[in-house]
C-alpha cells in the first residue's frame, strides 16, 4: 500500500491548513463569546462570515466521492482532511462538511428523486439550511435499528407519521428544516430489514415539535444540539418517501457506514491537538522543582498515545482504501474495526492529556474536557461498541 498522499491532497492538506491558521484557530475566542448569549441556539455570525470565505476559496463540500456534487475526493483522500478540520468542534460547518448534514446530503444525492434535490439538497450543499437524522427513540433499544417502533400509515396520497426520537442531532439549531425519519410502514413483513422506510419531513410540518435539547455530560453543544423531538400526527405527501417503501434499513446502513469513518477521521484530528496540549504541558509545568516531563510516567505516556493515534490513523485508511476500491458494504469489518478503536484510543488520549493538565483538564479553559465528552459519546452514536465487536467476531469466524 501507497502510503503517500497525492499532490493533490498535499495541496488541499496545505490549504486547508492555512485556511485554519488564518481563519479558523484565531476565531476560537470570538465564537466562544458570539455563542455564549442568552439565544444560544441561534449561530454565531462568525460562521457564516468563515462560510463565505471557505466557499471562495474552494474549501467546500469535501466529502461525497463518488458524485459530481462535492469535490471529487475519494475517502482514502478525504480522511487526512477531515483529521484537520477534526481540530475544532466547529470547524466542520465552515467547509460544509458537518455532521449530520454529510450524511443526510450523501443519501439525498444517492436516492433522492429530482425534486427531492431541487428541494433540499440544493440549500444543503450550498449552506443555506441545516438537516436532522431521526432514528434513535427513547423506549426502544436503538443499536438495533429493527427495533424502532414510529409508525408511517399510507393514507391516500399521504404519508401520516406518529413517534418520538431522541439525540437527533441538530434539531435545535434554528437553520433545520429538514428531518430524514425513520419509521415502520410495514411491521408485520417477515423480513425484518424490509419493516422501515426513510421519509422527507419538514420541521415547520404541524404535529413536529421539539420537546428538549440534550446536553451530553452537560455540554450542550449549541447552536447545533441534540434533541428530543416528537412526531405526532405529522402528515407529508407521499412523494416524500426515500427510494420506496421497505427500504429504510437499506439506506440507514448506506448513510451510517461514511458517518462512522468520518467521525473516527476527526476523532484523529482531537487526538493529535490532545496529545499537542499534553505535550505542551509537561514540559512547561514545573513541579517538586522540575518539569513534569522528568517525572513519573509521562514520556511513556507521551509515547503510548502516539503510537495509539498511529495505530487508529492507518486503520482509518485502510477502512477508506477498501470502501473506495471494494465498496461500503465490502468493507464493513475494516469499518467496525475503527469505529471502536478510534474513540476507544481518543478517550486514553484525552484522559492522560487532563491528567497532565490537573484541574485545569477538567475545566473550560481548555478543549479536553469536552472533547472527552464527544469521544465518549461517539462510542456509542452510529452503533455501541459491542455491536461492532459482534460484527467483527461473527465475520471473523465466518472464515472457518
Amino acid at each position: 500500500m501507497d502510503f503517500d498522499h497525492s499532490p493533490r491532497v498535499k495541496a488541499l492538506q496545505k490549504k486547508l491548513g492555512d485556511f485554519m491558521a488564518e481563519f479558523i484557530y484565531p476565531n476560537e475566542p470570538t465564537y466562544r463569546d458570539q455563542a455564549a448569549t442568552e439565544d444560544h441556539w441561534r449561530p454565531p455570525p462568525v460562521i457564516d462570515e468563515l462560510k463565505s470565505k471557505a466557499r471562495s476559496a474552494g474549501l467546500w463540500n469535501l466529502f461525497l466521492p463518488e458524485s459530481d456534487l462535492g469535490a471529487g475526493l475519494t475517502n482514502m483522500e478525504y480522511a487526512p482532511l477531515c483529521e484537520i478540520m477534526g481540530r475544532v468542534p466547529w470547524a466542520p460547518e465552515v467547509f460544509n462538511c458537518s455532521a449530520p448534514d454529510t450524511g443526510n446530503m450523501e443519501i439525498l444525492d444517492r436516492y433522492g428523486t429530482p425534486e427531492q434535490k431541487d428541494r433540499w439538497l440544493r440549500p444543503l450543499l450550498n449552506g443555506e439550511i441545516r438537516s436532522g437524522f431521526a432514528m434513535t427513540e427513547p423506549d426502544v433499544a436503538s443499536s438495533d435499528a429493527t427495533n424502532i417502533k414510529s409508525r408511517i400509515i399510507r393514507e391516500g396520497d399521504d404519508l401520516v407519521i406518529n413517534g418520538r426520537k431522541w439525540w437527533t442531532s441538530g434539531a435545535m439549531d434554528r437553520r433545520c428544516q429538514l428531518f430524514i425519519f425513520m419509521g415502520k410502514t410495514d411491521p408485520e413483513n417477515p423480513d425484518r430489514h424490509r419493516q422501515q422506510s426513510m421519509v422527507l419531513v419538514p420541521r415547520d410540518t404541524p404535529g413536529v415539535r421539539i420537546v428538549r435539547p440534550l446536553p451530553v455530560f452537560g455540554f450542550d453543544d449549541a447552536p447545533h444540539g441534540h434533541g428530543e423531538v416528537d412526531f405526532v400526527d405529522v402528515r407529508v405527501p407521499a412523494s416524500n418517501i426515500l427510494l420506496g417503501e421497505g427500504r429504510g434499513f437499506e439506506i440507514a446502513q448506506a448513510r451510517l457506514g461514511p458517518g462512522r469513518i468520518h467521525h473516527c477521521m476527526r476523532l484523529i484530528g482531537v487526538a493529535e491537538l490532545a496529545l499537542q496540549l499534553m505535550c505542551k504541558r509537561v514540559t512547561n509545568r514545573v513541579a517538586f522543582g522540575k518539569p513534569l516531563a522528568q517525572q513519573s510516567v509521562w514520556l511513556e505516556r507521551i509515547a503510548q498515545a502516539r503510537i495509539l493515534i498511529d495505530e487508529a490513523r492507518l486503520l482509518t485508511l485502510n477502512a477508506a482504501y477498501k470502501m473506495d476500491t471494494a465498496g461500503n458494504k465490502a468493507a464493513r469489518a475494516e469499518i467496525a474495526m475503527i469505529k471502536v478503536a478510534a474513540p476507544n484510543m481518543l478517550c486514553t488520549v484525552l484522559d492522560w492529556a487532563i491528567q497532565a493538565h490537573g484541574a485545569a483538564g477538567v475545566s473550560e479553559d481548555f478543549p479536553l474536557a469536552h472533547a472527552y465528552a464527544y469521544a465518549r459519546t461517539v462510542r456509542i452514536v452510529d452503533g455501541p461498541d459491542e455491536v461492532h465487536l459482534n460484527q467483527i467476531g461473527r465475520l471473523e469466524l465466518g472464515k472457518y
